[in-house]
C-alpha cells in the first residue's frame, strides 16, 4: 500500500524541524566573540532572516514550477544544466547535507556530555584521536537512518513530535528569558548601541577595531548564523511525498522559515535578558562568564543554569538533545531523496534510485548515514561549519538567480521582487566574498569539493552510455 501524502504541516514541520537544530543554542556565544557589540550582534540575526526568508521565498515559487523529488537538484539542472545540478548534489554528498548531519550529531553528543561529563566528552579514548563524544554522534546518525528506512509516514511522525516538543522548549526559554529581562529593567541592554570590538584569542583581550575590520568581522560572525537558518530548503528534495506539492512545497517554506526566524530573534532576545554579552573567560559562574564565553559554548543551557542552577541547565540541555534529535532526522529524511533523484537520471549511485518495500530510498539513506558517521570523525563543529557555510552560499546564489529567467517561471518578476532579490544576491556576494578572503583555506576547501565533482560528472556521464 501506498503511503499517505504528506501536507502543508508536515511541510512546515519538515522546514522547522531541519532548520531548529543546535546552532541556536551554540552559536551566539562565538558570534559574540566576534562583534562584540550588542546591536550588531542581533543585527547578524536579523540579516539571516532576511536572507533566509527572501531564499525560501525564491525556492517557492521555482516549486510551483518543478514540483519534483530533487528539490533544489531539479531547480539547477533545468535553470542551467545538468553538470550544475550534479555539482549541487555531489556537494550536498560530501559536505552540505551530510556536513550539517555530522555537526548536529556532534552538537547532540556536546550536550549530552554535560549531562554525563565522564562518560561522553571531548577527550580521545580511540587511537588518541576518537573520543566518546563523536561515537555518540555516530550512533545517533545511523539510529535516525534506520528510523527512516521504516517509511516516509513513520519518519513524518518522529519529525512533528520532536519538532513540537523542541518549539515548545523555545519558547519556554524566550518567556523564562524575557521574565527575567522585565524583572532586572533589561539592565542587559544599555549600552545596547555600543561599538564593536573583537576578541583576541592569542592576547585574550578585547580589541577596538576600524569601520572597514568591523564590516569584515560582521561577515564571518554570519557564519553560525547562516548555518543555524539552514536547511529549510530540504523540503524541496522529497516534493513527490507531499500532496499538491506545487502549493504545499511554497507554504511550508514560507510559513516554516518565517517562524523559526522569529524564534531566533526572540530566543537571541531572551538570552540578552538572562546574561550580559560581555563576561569573563575565567568566570566562575555562567552570568560571570556571559554570552560570550558560555562553557563550551552551550549558552542554552548556560541561560537556564544562571536562573534555576544546575537543574536548569540539566532540563536544557535534555531539551536541546531532542532539538538535534528531531533537526537530524528531518535532513536525514530528505538527503535520501535527493540522491533518489540523481539517480534515476544516472547521475549517482544506480541502487540509490532503488526503494525498499516502505516505498523509501533505502540504498540512498544508507550512503549518506555512512559518510556522514565519517565526517563526525573529521574535525570539531566549527570546522564542520566552515565548510559547510562557503559551499551553501554558492548553491543558493546559483538557485535564486535562476527566478530571474522568464524562460522558466513563465512570467517576468514585479519591480519590488526584482529590488527584493537583487538585494538578497548581493549581500550573499559580499558574504562569500568576504568569507574566502578571511576563512580563506576552510572556503577554498570547500569550494575546492564543489569543483572536483566535475570529473566525477563526465565519469557518470560515460557510464550512462554503457
Amino acid at each position: 500500500m501506498a503511503n499517505k501524502k504528506l501536507n502543508v504541516l508536515d511541510a512546515s514541520m519538515l522546514v522547522m524541524g531541519s532548520m531548529i537544530g543546535s546552532g541556536i543554542f551554540l552559536v551566539s556565544a562565538e558570534v559574540a566573540r566576534t562583534v562584540n557589540s550588542p546591536i550588531a550582534w542581533i543585527s547578524t540575526w536579523l540579516l539571516t532572516a532576511f536572507l533566509t526568508i527572501t531564499g525560501a521565498y525564491a525556492y517557492g515559487k521555482l516549486s510551483t514550477v518543478f514540483p519534483k523529488t530533487g528539490g533544489q537538484y531539479v531547480y539547477l539542472k533545468e535553470s542551467y544544466n545538468p553538470l550544475v545540478g550534479f555539482l549541487f548534489g555531489w556537494a550536498a554528498f560530501l559536505v552540505i547535507q551530510t556536513g550539517t548531519i555530522a555537526a548536529v550529531a556532534v552538537a547532540f553528543a556536546k550536550y549530552t556530555g554535560f549531562i554525563f561529563p565522564e562518560i561522553i566528552n571531548d577527550v580521545p579514548m580511540v587511537g588518541n584521536y576518537i573520543s566518546s563524544q563523536q561515537i555518540l554522534a555516530a550512533l545517533l546518525i545511523a539510529s535516525l537512518t534506520f528510523i527512516n528506512l521504516r517509511g516516509i509516514q513513520f519518519a513524518s511522525i518522529v519529525q512533528n513530535v520532536f519538532t513540537i516538543t523542541k518549539i515548545g522548549a523555545i519558547i519556554l526559554l524566550i518567556f523564562i528569558g524575557f521574565y527575567v529581562g522585565i524583572q532586572n529593567g533589561w539592565i542587559h541592554f544599555d549600552n545596547f548601541f555600543r561599538s564593536a570590538t573583537t576578541y583576541d584569542t592569542t592576547t585574550h583581550q578585547f580589541m577596538d577595531i576600524s569601520w572597514g575590520q568591523f564590516a569584515s568581522l560582521f561577515g564571518v560572525a554570519m557564519i553560525g548564523p547562516l548555518f543555524s537558518s539552514s536547511a529549510w530548503n530540504n523540503v524541496t528534495f522529497a516534493s513527490a511525498d507531499f500532496e499538491d506539492p506545487k502549493k504545499t512545497i511554497a507554504k511550508g517554506l514560507a510559513y516554516g522559515s518565517a517562524l523559526v526566524c522569529l524564534l531566533y530573534f526572540l530566543t537571541n532576545m531572551a538570552y540578552l535578558g538572562i546574561l550580559p554579552l560581555s563576561g569573563s573567560e575565567t568566570g566562575e559562574t555562567s552570568y560571570l562568564r556571559g554570552i560570550m564565553f558560555a562553557s563550551q559554548d552551550r549558552l542554552g543551557s548556560a541561560a537556564l543554569e544562571t536562573v534555576f542552577g544546575a537543574l536548569g541547565a540539566t532540563i536544557m540541555a535534555i531539551l536541546i538533545m531532542i532539538s538535534t534529535f528531531g533537526c537530524n532526522n528531518g535532513i536525514i529524511l530528505a538527503g535520501g531523496r535527493l540522491f533518489e533523484a540523481m539517480a534515476n537520471d544516472k547521475l549517482f549511485f544506480k541502487k540509490a534510485a532503488e526503494t525498499n518495500k516502505n516505498g523509501v530510498p533505502s540504498y540512498s539513506l544508507l550512503i549518506q548515514g555512512i559518510w556522514a558517521i565519517a565526517l563526525c570523525f573529521s574535525g570539531s563543529y566549527g570546522t564542520l561549519l566552515d565548510f559547510t557555510v562557503f559551499a551553501i552560499l554558492l548553491f543558493y546564489f546559483l538557485t535564486v538567480i535562476s527566478v530571474f529567467k522568464k524562460r522558466l517561471m513563465q512570467e517576468s518578476l514585479s519591480i519590488s521582487q526584482k529590488i527584493l532579490f537583487g538585494a538578497y544576491l548581493t549581500i550573499l556576494v559580499l558574504i562569500a566574498g568576504n568569507l574566502l578572503y578571511v576563512k580563506t583555506v576552510s572556503s577554498t576547501i570547500g569550494l575546492f569539493l564543489v569543483l572536483v565533482g566535475i570529473p566525477f560528472y563526465y565519469v557518470m556521464k560515460r557510464n550512462q552510455r554503457i
